[in-house]
């Protein structure tokens, strides 16, 4: 019978703990969460641009969110200044003032003959590669999406 209520009373006292620990984690602020997206298709920049827009806006602006944005392969095509279109420059303005990252790829850019002034403001270059920076990102704790 005393060996019960020791039993009893040990599960008791876990059970206890677990609550008070979930109780405490709920009343936490979430992190702010990382994320990078990754971009090389052409024709997935403007779903890409819109998805890190959605993304923005359902988090409810860059203060809850860091979001880096790695382009390499023939999506850079796309931010180059001479070819860019209207809508597209647009948006690399507002998410530059968000404060993301738009990291082009080194490799591509020598590839494309192309140097930073090549493409839309904002833009660094990620000199040992795009993903050489992506694996970067990850490893500093960003989540990794490519849409």
């Amino acid at each position: 019978m005393h060996r019960r209520s020791i039993l009893s009373g040990a599960l008791s006292a876990i059970g206890a703990a677990f609550a008070t620990s979930r109780a405490h984690a709920a009343t936490e602020a979430p992190a702010k969460l990382k994320v990078v997206y990754h971009l090389n298709d052409l024709d997935k920049v403007s779903f890409v641009i819109g998805n890190i827009q959605n993304h923005l806006d359902g988090v409810g602006g860059p203060d809850n969110v860091t979001i880096a944005l790695v382009v390499h392969g023939q999506a850079l095509k796309a931010f180059h200044s001479a070819a860019a279109n209207p809508d597209l420059s647009r948006h690399v303005g507002q998410f530059s003032k968000a404060g993301i990252e738009l990291a082009a790829c080194g490799n591509t850019m020598k590839s494309q003959h192309i140097t930073l002034n090549d493409l839309l403001p904002s833009f660094v270059a990620a000199e040992r590669g795009g993903v050489v920076r992506l694996a970067e990102l990850q490893s500093q704790g960003y989540l990794y999406l490519r849409p």
